[in-house]
């Protein structure tokens, strides 16, 4: 499954149903960057357990403040529309798969 870019208007539509790892991001920012590899490989690895959407902070400012993003990347894990994880900074793939399979 390909990495989905989301917006304020698609968020919830794309985020409404299953496993989703949603990645706040912005284009300026160093380790959003050198995630962005990382989340490839997680979403090759998991397949169709877990959907990963990008969301761009600068563009989609509403998004970000209802689920309180006060640095990027956060990586927010939800399951069926519902917030059940959540990490600040980059993280190895490793780590990713071990959190994404618990919610998987």
């Amino acid at each position: 499954m390909a990495i989905t870019n989301v917006t304020d208007q698609t968020f919830s539509n794309e985020t409404a149903s299953g496993a989703v790892l949603v990645d706040f991001w912005a284009p300026w920012c160093g380790p959003c960057k050198m995630i962005a590899p990382v989340l490839e490989e997680v979403d090759s690895e998991m397949g169709d357990k877990v959907k990963i959407v990008k969301l761009d902070v600068d563009e989609n400012q509403e998004t970000a403040a209802k689920y309180g993003v006060m640095s990027i990347p956060t990586l927010l894990v939800l399951k069926d529309g519902e917030v059940v994880d959540k990490v600040v900074g980059f993280q190895p793939k490793e780590a990713l798969v071990e959190l994404l399979s618990k919610h998987a």
